[in-house]
């Protein structure tokens, strides 16, 4: 078992390091492999593709870490999931470009669902209006946060996570008072 662990994680850092000079997509499974010493064989004994690595590399950075009895709500889980982001900068900005079928975007949302539900269950009890509500924020924070890798600021993850917990309390707040105080002009052509 140890053996095991000690191969991926060497197939991580060798993925992370070249993640650091090029695109996923322009990395091969055999430049993987070269960067860390090992044979293709090895690889596919542990994984089925680069994109399943990726994946493993946040269950293991995040999702194997989660404790979620020690939040006391979810801008502290956002708050930890940015504070990885951030640590690994390189890495997740990259694989947050990754589209398509195996795309770490959806794979991230797909594996937060439980606890973003588990946090708003409060707010929305089932239904429709809950799965519209995760799909719609999942994929704006996860924007969010792509954009905010990209900033050259360095704004850090506790006045990111701040700056959005603002951003829907003005929202809340507008929404409480209905809406717009003032009708959009139109404009005839």
């Amino acid at each position: 078992m140890a053996d095991s662990s000690i191969t991926k994680n060497a197939l991580a850092m060798a993925l992370k390091q070249l993640m650091k000079t090029q695109g996923f997509d322009k990395i091969s499974v055999s430049e993987i492999c070269k960067e860390c010493g090992m044979n293709r064989k090895s690889f596919y004994y542990h994984f089925r593709d680069k994109y399943d690595l990726v994946n493993w590399i946040f269950y293991v950075d995040f999702l194997g870490t989660l404790q979620v009895a020690s939040y006391q709500n979810g801008w502290d889980a956002l708050l930890e999931l940015c504070e990885k982001f951030y640590s690994d900068r390189d890495f997740y900005l990259e694989a947050l470009k990754i589209e398509g079928q195996n795309s770490f975007h959806d794979y991230v949302i797909d594996t937060l669902r439980p606890l973003i539900i588990y946090f708003t269950e409060d707010v929305f009890s089932g239904g429709p209006e809950r799965d519209f509500f995760y799909v719609f924020f999942a994929d704006a924070f996860l924007h969010a946060i792509l954009h905010w890798l990209q900033d050259d600021i360095n704004m850090k993850p506790e006045e990111f996570v701040d700056n959005l917990r603002e951003v829907f309390r003005l929202i809340a707040a507008r929404a409480m008072k209905g809406g717009h105080t003032e009708e959009p002009s139109s404009q005839e052509p």
